[in-house]
């Protein structure tokens, strides 16, 4: 799973240097788009050489801009819903029936999975980046919690907002027709039907920040996931070299390289290569935090087969163990559909190009399992004898046990509106 993480992350790094590239076509500038990309590779590569404190600014920097811009976004959106643009009028829910809120019905659905959980990739970021906080907890428990109101936000209320401003038959989305304006996007194409002038090309800008931060997290996701393979044993030693300011500066410059691959997009192939290239990631998303769920069932059991208990760990999931019984097996229904959808298409007829570019990622995990089995002769692990130390950061169990209980009995003395706020913040 390691190694599928990996390249899920290295895969991204260059599409979104692409992606950046064609975000600018919109403003129509007579530069080839392999100039933006050499100036957006370097711009990110010179953030990651900072270190985690350079990744942070810049995330903090990029997701202020970001916030803002989808906050501002959804109160226009709920003005023109309403009838309160320039042109338009009343909109209401009248795209959810004309054309319809479901292209090609359930297939349909089925079909954009993948590129939905591409789009949530990332917000795993959080566990990772807490290896290299001072105090992961009391930093990661805040972290995690903003993850739900980051979905909430960027995701379900700005995509429900969408959907009812921008109808799926659209002429300028993607893929909609062979001449569809590629540089604009959904919120961008919302605003320009309003009549609004000038805010399009602001939230073009947003969008544009939006891709370098997903650009960013790639090489800082990969870099830290090469490192850590490399420590196990897992990929070539070199990888795992640290310099004394933290930074894994071998892992960060091989990303950094694959990143080149954008290029080629002045390829006359370029279409065919990105699409072998993102069926190589395009279900990894879904693997990953099928993993996810499942480390947690089985970390849970082990630490109460081991005669832990839940109050010693310090930062518990609000859903608990349900929660990722129910989030690994939608990861599983997800891959049941995508097959589905693979084998059977919503349009034309299937084929072994197109079942491969739709499941391929399927194939490399099952791949680097079966080589791992092999070669390393690794066997499963009874959640009774799991070993829930290694890798732990040392501290006295004891002490802070008697830390925990006494934050969480202050916290229960608190007022009713500040627990609540604590539990969901």
């Amino acid at each position: 799973m390691g190694w599928n993480y990996a390249l899920q992350w290295l895969v991204c790094f260059p599409l979104e240097l692409v992606a950046a590239s064609i975000t600018l076509q919109y403003w129509h500038v007579p530069v080839n788009n392999a100039v933006w990309i050499a100036c957006f590779w370097v711009l990110i590569v010179v953030i990651n050489f900072f270190g985690v404190k350079g990744y942070g600014e810049a995330e903090f920097l990029f997701s202020f801009v970001k916030v803002i811009a989808v906050i501002g976004f959804s109160i226009l959106s709920i003005v023109l819903i309403c009838g309160g643009g320039p042109v338009g009028g009343y909109i209401g829910g009248k795209y959810w029936h004309d054309p319809g809120a479901f292209n090609h019905g359930f297939k349909g659905l089925c079909s954009v999975f993948v590129t939905a959980a591409f789009a949530f990739s990332g917000t795993e970021l959080v566990g990772l980046a807490a290896a290299e906080t001072v105090n992961p907890r009391k930093t990661l428990p805040s972290a995690v919690k903003q993850v739900f109101w980051r979905i909430t936000l960027f995701y379900i209320v700005s995509l429900t907002l969408i959907g009812l401003l921008v109808p799926y038959n659209n002429m300028q989305l993607l893929g909609a027709t062979s001449e569809a304006d590629v540089a604009a996007s959904p919120f961008v194409i919302a605003i320009q039907n309003a009549g609004i002038s000038g805010l399009p090309s602001v939230m073009n800008v947003v969008i544009l920040i939006a891709v370098l931060s997903v650009g960013n997290s790639a090489v800082y996701g990969c870099s830290r996931t090469l490192t850590s393979l490399a420590e196990m044993g897992l990929a070539p030693k070199f990888l795992s070299y640290i310099d004394k300011a933290g930074r894994p500066l071998l892992a960060i410059i091989v990303t950094s390289s694959f990143g080149l691959l954008a290029f080629i997009s002045s390829s006359p192939v370029e279409g065919e290569i990105f699409n072998w290239l993102l069926a190589l990631s395009g279900l990894s998303s879904i693997f990953t935090w099928s993993s996810v769920c499942l480390a947690h069932i089985l970390f849970r059991r082990a630490w109460k087969l081991q005669g832990h208990s839940i109050d010693e760990l310090m930062f518990k999931s609000q859903p608990g163990v349900i929660g990722s019984y129910i989030g690994l097996i939608l990861n599983i229904l997800v891959l049941v559909a995508q097959f589905w959808v693979a084998i059977a298409p919503h349009t034309g007829s299937a084929t072994v190009k197109d079942f491969f570019q739709s499941y391929l990622a399927v194939l490399v995990v099952l791949a680097f399992f079966v080589v791992h089995k092999i070669m390393w002769k690794s066997t499963f692990v009874r959640p009774s004898a799991a070993d829930l130390d290694t890798g732990r950061r040392e501290v006295d169990c004891a002490i802070l046990v008697e830390e925990l209980k006494a934050e969480r009995q202050a916290l229960n003395q608190c007022g009713f509106v500040y627990r609540v706020y604590k539990f969901w913040c």
